[in-house]
């Protein structure tokens, strides 16, 4: 096969001295994979396999698991930190839970490359991180659908709240207003004031997804926040 672009999802140590990654791929989305000496100090495989690290990969193998048969850097790995490292670190770990192995999703490739670039700045941060959230949606098959459960248009002046079941919006009497809904569905998402919305649409949309085990990566934001505000 021929090289192709991917991102380190997740590591983990393999008998001695490999290592058990998953990796976001250009063509192939989430690939798992047998780094041998991935975990062996020093060794090449081991400093190239780090988080945000632009690689082009190869493997071997027809079942679930491959063997990674090369790996080599394609760019500078992306210098995060502070709340712009957790972020990263979130991206990684949805997508690890999410992305069925090897389910093609090139916009969510994509989307993860365009996050990075944003991460470092905090102003770009938030919007970059939902479109890439929305993007893992769309790869499941799962996106919001912006009417009532019945098929209704959303009205301006109610409330609502996501329905898991129909991936729809509810009546409700406190909630998210049809209005705002509006923008997020015409994919206006740097209107002012958006940006609680769609944290809160996105959260709502992934969690029956996600499961009922914590995010890590959700564990150590709030442990920064509370940090942040201790006196």
């Amino acid at each position: 096969m021929a090289p192709e672009p991917a991102f380190l999802l997740h590591r983990r140590p393999y008998r001695e001295t490999s290592a058990l990654v998953d990796l976001l791929t250009l063509d192939h989305g989430r690939v798992r994979a047998v780094a041998h000496g991935g975990q062996r100090p020093g060794s090449k495989s081991r400093q190239r396999l780090q988080p945000f690290t632009p690689l082009f990969v190869t493997w071997q193998g027809s079942r679930d698991l491959k063997r990674l048969t090369l790996m080599e850097s394609r760019g500078q790995t992306a210098l995060l930190a502070g709340e712009g490292l957790l972020c990263g670190l979130y991206a990684n770990e949805i997508a690890t839970r999410l992305l069925p192995l090897e389910l093609p999703a090139p916009d969510v490739f994509a989307f993860y490359t365009a996050l990075l670039e944003a991460l470092p700045a905090p102003a770009e941060r938030a919007l970059a991180l939902r479109r890439y959230e929305w993007a893992l949606l769309e790869a499941l098959e799962a996106t919001p659908q912006f009417t009532t459960p019945e098929g209704s248009v959303l009205d301006p002046q109610l409330h609502y709240r996501f329905d898991a079941a129909t991936r729809a919006f509810s009546p409700a009497e406190r909630g998210l207003d049809g209005r705002t809904l509006r923008y997020i569905e015409q994919g206006d998402w740097q209107h002012e004031g958006l940006a609680n919305a769609l944290k809160a649409v996105m959260r709502a949309a992934l969690a029956p997804h996600l499961g009922s085990t914590v995010l890590r990566s959700r564990e150590l934001m709030l442990d920064l926040a509370r940090r942040r505000h201790r006196p």
